[in-house]
């Protein structure tokens, strides 16, 4: 069982890239085509609204430093700005320019394109299975990262056991997650 679990991992880890890479690979005309990954992540997370440098340091499992870092070279190129904080004037946020906006969203729409092309390719059933499945793997990795960090999983994970992954009250069956 471990060995196949292994083979298992081992297949996702090289398939998984691949397909991210295929993807979601911007073409060269696109603005965000040329930004560094680590940009990328803090505009991305700036999608869902401003941040403390602090907070994106801690999202980003990184130090405020790097993050300050980020931050200038994301301003320098107009995609963010720093905002007062509404409770402490001398605190900063950072969020997305209107510029910034606008290419993240350019971006995922090409994003959301492409996968809608693949999933198009695929029977209904199969892009249901697909879906599932993706979100059980992801609950999963939430659950074994925090039993490996010694905490709980989040609510909602609470078991992955032989009859399947067991997400609140629904039971997703062992066949369906193989």
């Amino acid at each position: 069982m471990a060995d196949e679990i292994m083979a298992q991992a081992e297949a996702l880890e090289s398939l998984l890239p691949r397909l991210m890479r295929r993807l979601f690979s911007m073409d060269h005309d696109q603005a965000s085509a040329e930004m560094p990954v680590a940009q990328l992540r803090v505009c991305t997370i700036l999608q869902a609204g401003a941040r403390s440098i602090s907070a994106m340091a801690e999202e980003l499992g990184t130090s405020l430093s790097a993050v300050t870092q980020l931050a200038d070279r994301l301003e320098r190129s107009g995609m963010v700005e720093r905002i007062p904080e509404s409770d402490d004037r001398r605190s900063r946020k950072l969020q997305l320019t209107p510029h910034g906006t606008e290419v993240m969203k350019a971006r995922r729409r090409i994003r959301v394109r492409r996968l809608a092309a693949a999933l198009a390719r695929l029977p209904e059933s199969t892009r249901m299975d697909v879906l599932e499945s993706l979100e059980a793997l992801r609950l999963a990795a939430v659950a074994a990262r925090a039993a490996a960090e010694g905490g709980e999983a989040p609510m909602g994970v609470v078991a992955l056991n032989g009859n399947g992954l067991e997400i609140g009250s629904e039971l997703i069956s062992a066949a369906r997650l193989d």
